[in-house]
């Protein structure tokens, strides 16, 4: 995946991580590059960037209410 592509991919997901834990940007970016989901998100091995935007922060919300 392109560089530009991905950015512009990982800027929505942060966006919808935000509104679905009604929290600001900044927590939802560290949130994002801190979860395990993001590493598999990061190496294209996995795949993961071909899933849907929705799929991903399910993954992260999910992840995030378990470790919470």
């Amino acid at each position: 995946m392109r560089d530009s592509v991905r950015w512009r991919k990982q800027s929505r997901i942060v966006l919808m991580i935000a509104k679905v834990l009604n929290m600001n940007e900044e927590d939802a970016l560290k949130l994002f590059y801190n979860s395990k989901t993001y590493h598999f998100f990061a190496d294209a091995r996995y795949g993961l960037q071909a899933m849907s935007d929705q799929y991903i922060v399910d993954e992260i919300v999910e992840e995030y209410r378990q470790n919470n």
